[in-house]
């Protein structure tokens, strides 16, 4: 795994939970939750992504890509199943 593809995952992530916490007002953990659930969601699907052999392409885009894709679902998902009340 490369140092550059895993600072892109990071750094997409903390954007991708800061954007949710915009969008997505209610059912949040505020600021710095949303910015780790879209850090761990990003992280956790370039990891899978890696492991399982997959490569979204080479370059910046795809990475981001994978990354986003990540950090949604795990944003989304935690606003859906896991909202507190």
């Amino acid at each position: 795994m490369e140092f550059a593809m895993s600072v892109s995952w990071v750094v997409v992530g903390l954007l991708a939970g800061w954007l949710a916490g915009i969008v997505m007002k209610d059912g949040g953990y505020g600021l710095i939750g949303d910015l780790l659930l879209g850090l761990f969601g990003s992280v956790a699907a370039g990891w899978i992504f890696w492991a399982l052999g997959v490569s979204a392409g080479p370059g910046l885009f795809p990475t981001v890509f994978v990354a986003f894709f990540g950090a949604v679902i795990v944003i989304v998902a935690q606003r859906k199943v896991w909202a507190h009340a």
